[in-house]
């Protein structure tokens, strides 16, 4: 009678289970290939939202209450911001520009929206927000224009760039020089300029600017509100960064990423190389290094909020490794999904950027990944608003508690407590310029 050798059977049952287990837990498809964390989390009684919160920022009484100095009777001349970038750092740069020409006491020619091919993009000022509601939102606080006078209209004004100013740049001493000689200059906002030094009437003309003069145009803000009310309620509006040329200029490595991903990155990357070794180690700990899907998706479940959870991802084109997220939070919307195709294909970046921009001021919560131009502006206007469930989830917080060696439940327990703690302290949910803290 023949004897069946069943240990040897075991044995290859054993190496092809583990090969398998093998290939299912570190395909790039896998999220425990893209992120070292287990998404099995314990159920916690509260959300992030149902923290209490010691600061909120709300606008200045001396911006919303004070009384405007008086324009004098003669202005130094015209003044045109040259806005670049996306719409909201080219937003940004308009209302540093609209305090600037009250600090010089200029009048403010409409700005010029530069076109961009790499933010496909052509549309204008006057394409974008409303101009006669500027206009008149800003009486008092400047004089704007929208035609130049006849004897100026046909020069080029001359061209004072700022933006690459090092230092605390300073207006007065280095551009109401050029201004009171050229009588029409064009300017370009500088990143370091001294905000601190602006009298405050130029501030509040700022403020004025910033937050209750710019609105949509009539036809983008019917279109944005029809996207609006197409979402699904409640529901939270997640600012997700995470395409290749993002990831690409931020110098960081993410070898986990899918093979399509990486090579994106590379092509994206040209002479920026990504840091390697004890520097690359250093960045990430510094907080330079963009959440992925997978990694965003860890860190809502830490806060608790469900994985049922309405959620409208505002997100530029080319957003990579999204599975990671929508695996998880299963009930995603998009632009591009709730706009019908013909009206979406005829938008360009601005555009589609408002879009995103007027549903995150006006959804029920706002998350980001990134502290970005959108973010500042969306959480300043969400404050102005009186919409407080905002939050920036921390890069740096994460890098350090991972590399610390953290997992599972300590490191849920760590992250929790770095996340409560900036929204009990409102940490990021304003810009300072305009808004005020206010002790609870």
């Amino acid at each position: 009678m023949a004897v069946l050798s069943v240990k040897p059977m075991f044995s290859v049952v054993v190496v092809t289970l583990s090969l398998i287990l093998a290939v299912l837990l570190f395909s790039p498809s896998s999220p425990f290939y893209q992120s070292p964390l287990s998404l099995t989390l314990p159920a916690r009684k509260l959300d992030i939202w149902s923290v209490g919160r010691m600061v909120e920022w709300r606008p200045c009484k001396w911006w919303l209450q004070g009384h405007l100095t008086a324009l004098p009777s003669k202005s130094n001349g015209f003044i045109r911001v040259d806005c670049y970038g996306g719409l909201n750092q080219m937003r940004r740069d308009l209302c540093d520009g609209v305090g600037i020409a009250r600090l010089l006491n200029a009048t403010l020619v409409l700005p010029k929206f530069e076109v961009a091919a790499y933010w496909n993009e052509s549309s204008g000022f006057a394409d974008v927000f409303d101009v006669d509601y500027f206009i008149k939102r800003v009486n008092g606080f400047i004089r704007v224009v929208k035609d130049l006078p006849s004897e100026i209209a046909s020069k080029e004004p001359f061209h004072v760039d700022c933006s690459k100013r090092k230092g605390q740049f300073d207006y007065i001493e280095s551009v109401l020089p050029f201004l009171l000689e050229h009588h029409y200059i064009s300017i370009t906002p500088a990143m370091s300029q001294r905000r601190d030094r602006y009298p405050q009437y130029a501030k509040a003309a700022l403020c004025q600017a910033c937050y209750s003069a710019l609105r949509l145009t009539k036809s983008l803000e019917k279109k944005a509100s029809e996207l609006l009310d197409a979402i699904p309620k409640p529901f939270l509006s997640l600012h997700l960064r995470f395409e290749p040329d993002m990831v690409a200029y931020s110098q960081c490595e993410y070898p986990y990423l899918s093979p399509p991903s990486i090579q994106a990155i590379k092509a994206a990357q040209g002479d920026r190389k990504p840091w390697t070794g004890e520097l690359a180690q250093i960045w990430r700990k510094r907080g330079k290094c963009p959440l992925t899907p997978n990694e965003t998706a860890f860190i809502l479940q830490v806060l608790s909020i469900p994985t049922n959870t309405n959620i409208y991802l505002a997100a530029g084109d080319g957003l990579m490794e999204i599975e990671g997220l929508t695996s998880i939070y299963t009930s995603v919307v998009t632009k591009s999904s709730l706009i019908s195709g013909e009206d979406f294909k005829s938008m360009h970046g601005n555009t589609k950027a408002a879009l995103d921009y007027y549903v995150s001021i006006n959804s029920d919560s706002y998350v980001a990944t990134y502290f970005g131009n959108m973010d500042k502006m969306v959480a300043a206007m969400r404050a102005y608003n009186g919409l407080y469930k905002t939050l920036f989830l921390s890069r740096r917080a994460f890098a350090e508690l991972t590399s610390q060696g953290l997992r599972g439940k300590e490191l849920m327990h760590a992250l929790w407590k770095a996340h409560k703690d900036d929204f009990v302290m409102g940490k990021g949910s304003a810009l300072p310029d305009c808004f005020c803290e206010f002790k609870l």
